[in-house]
């Protein structure tokens, strides 16, 4: 979990009066159940919440943050995962991760958990591990700086731009050098992703029910006021009862988006496609057979759209789990979604042995 996701236990724990610091997991070689960026908080009277590693050095990361707290002193801490390790704990395969821990919270980084999106770049003491595997000691003995907020990929400092601009929009977390060869980690605070569901048909709502536990932002679009309605869609942030036009307008419809249209009303889909890759969203997908496709590129491509915005869009919509229930129907589109999201085929686990 993510320090923005931690934030209503830590608040808990801060009107208890707790002392506490946390772990941050900034690096991982070879397999890693979690991310750089998953944060273990831990306090002094025991408690702890989030994960760096799926429960393989929970234990010993937050004996790492208490001895932090007493001797106020951050430091990078690197844990060799044994596959026995890692099976104990019911993960497939052990590896190598690099944890920051930190004896405090820090202000920077309340700050960027609030924001709507941004990059925390934090400096990593001299001693830290570096990119390969054997602990190295880093910079030229310069004071590193301290932790800075950036919100605008812009302002990044020379030569960490990419690293920014990958925190703020794909939400990765990594540690990057600066021109002095010190480490820096570049923790991702992105906006949520955004799922927009045109059509609030029977398949829309487990598909809203699955985004929403994924951690997307759910909007349900449909001018149909007998289905739109937030009592019905229980799972959606935002309900409009509109023309997708309009809707997309009204939220501000953009490149970070994922939209999926499953009216089978061309008045709703057809402008609804348009939209979507017109605002250049991330994915597109529109529910159809294949004649069914075949004919609305032909309208679309006479409503102006190029085979190359053709190419970005996602019909039949979905991957093929050969399901046709809706609540299946839901998990093949939002299967596809995050496979698209993570630049996956969305095929078999790599490394599965061949049948035969």
């Amino acid at each position: 979990m993510s320090l923005r996701e931690l934030l209503p236990t830590l608040h808990e724990w801060q009107a208890d009066g707790a002392g506490i610091g946390r772990a941050v997991l900034i690096r991982a070689f070879h397999s890693s159940p979690r991310a750089p960026g998953a944060v273990l908080l831990a306090t002094d009277d025991g408690r702890l919440a989030g994960s760096v590693s799926g429960g393989c050095v929970e234990g010993a990361a937050a004996d790492e943050v208490r001895r932090a707290r007493r001797d106020g002193h951050s430091r990078v801490v690197r844990y060799g995962i044994s596959d026995a390790q890692a099976w104990d704990v019911g993960l497939a395969c052990g590896g190598i991760i690099d944890v920051l821990v930190e004896p405090e919270i820090r202000t920077e980084a309340l700050a960027a958990a609030d924001s709507a999106e941004a990059a925390l770049l934090i400096p990593l003491p001299s001693d830290a591990p570096g990119d390969e595997l054997r602990p190295v000691a880093t910079g030229d003995g310069e004071p590193p700086g301290a932790a800075r907020l950036v919100d605008d990929a812009d302002a990044a400092p020379e030569g960490m731009r990419p690293a920014v601009v990958a925190a703020i929009t794909d939400g990765t977390s990594s540690v990057v050098p600066d021109a002095y060869a010190r480490q820096w980690f570049v923790e991702a605070f992105p906006s949520p992703p955004r799922l927009v569901v045109v059509g609030a048909v029977h398949a829309a709502l487990p598909l809203l029910r699955y985004a929403r536990e994924l951690g997307y932002r759910t909007v349900l679009v449909d001018r149909r006021a007998t289905y739109a309605s937030k009592e019905r869609a229980i799972d959606a942030d935002e309900v409009h009862l509109a023309w997708p036009e309009d809707a997309f307008a009204r939220i501000g419809l953009h490149h970070g988006d994922s939209v999926a249209i499953l009216s089978h009303d061309a008045k709703l889909d057809e402008p609804a496609i348009i939209g979507a890759l017109r605002a250049g969203c991330r994915y597109v997908g529109a529910i159809g057979s294949r004649k069914t496709q075949a004919e609305r590129r032909d309208r679309l491509r006479s409503a102006g759209l190029t085979d190359a915005d053709l190419a970005r869009l996602h019909g039949p919509i979905g991957l093929d789990l050969g399901g046709r229930a809706p609540a299946e129907v839901a998990l093949a589109v939002m299967a596809e979604i995050v496979a698209d999201r993570h630049g996956a085929a969305g095929g078999p686990m790599p490394g599965r042995p061949t049948p035969g």
